[in-house]
């Protein structure tokens, strides 16, 4: 995850399916990397397996109800999004996951105010994620003065969103973070280039290997 045009120029040209798969798990297996390629790029495979956790949250869906809800596999990494690192980065206060956790590592970052040098440390509800005016990547100096002004980066705009389930604060530089990632009729909190269909098959071949090593 990051700004820069070529991770940008990447995923535009990214292809779902190629014609030479042909089987159910050549198409798992493709769903899997790409979607691990994008939200966890830097963890490694048996950690992935320690927090996959086949029970997906559905506690947004409510029986009877006609709004047809995205498939719950789109969840499949909602765990995630209670990282330090990714918090920093969808609050955009870094152009990359890898810049977010330099930040962390750095001591720039403070978990309720007090500096949390742990990049994985996944939070809780209603924890406060602060960042040092001075290390956001948007914020640059006013000329002959101390104060800090917002400045666009190119090619930030396709990121500039917020998910619901974050409170993010401009002028103190902190986030606030809500509650888990949920599915909404036709949506799905979680950021992601890849369709909910896609993760479905990542979730299934996660799913199957879980299955087949108890």
């Amino acid at each position: 995850m990051s700004w820069d045009p070529r991770n940008l120029y990447q995923l535009s040209r990214k292809q779902l399916f190629s014609p030479k798969q042909k089987t159910r798990f050549q198409f798992m297996w493709k769903a899997k990397r790409d979607t691990r390629g994008y939200h966890d790029a830097n963890i490694t495979e048996r950690q992935w397996l320690r927090m996959f956790n086949p029970q997906l949250p559905t506690l947004n869906m409510k029986l009877g109800d006609n709004a047809k809800h995205p498939n719950t596999a789109s969840l499949m990494y909602a765990c995630m999004e209670r990282r330090m690192d990714f918090i920093v980065f969808r609050s955009h206060f870094a152009s990359s996951i890898w810049m977010a956790r330099q930040l962390i590592v750095h001591g720039k970052v403070k978990l309720n105010g007090k500096k949390h040098p742990f990049p994985s440390h996944t939070v809780k509800d209603g924890d406060i994620v602060t960042v040092n005016p001075e290390a956001v990547v948007t914020l640059k100096p006013k000329k002959d003065s101390k104060e800090l002004r917002f400045s666009a980066l190119p090619f930030q705009q396709p990121w500039m969103f917020i998910p619901e389930y974050l409170e993010v604060n401009y002028n103190t530089c902190s986030t606030v973070f809500l509650r888990e990632p949920v599915t909404r009729p036709h949506s799905t909190e979680v950021p992601s280039p890849y369709p909910p269909e896609f993760h479905a098959l990542a979730f299934e071949y996660y799913f199957r290997r879980g299955r087949t090593r108890k």
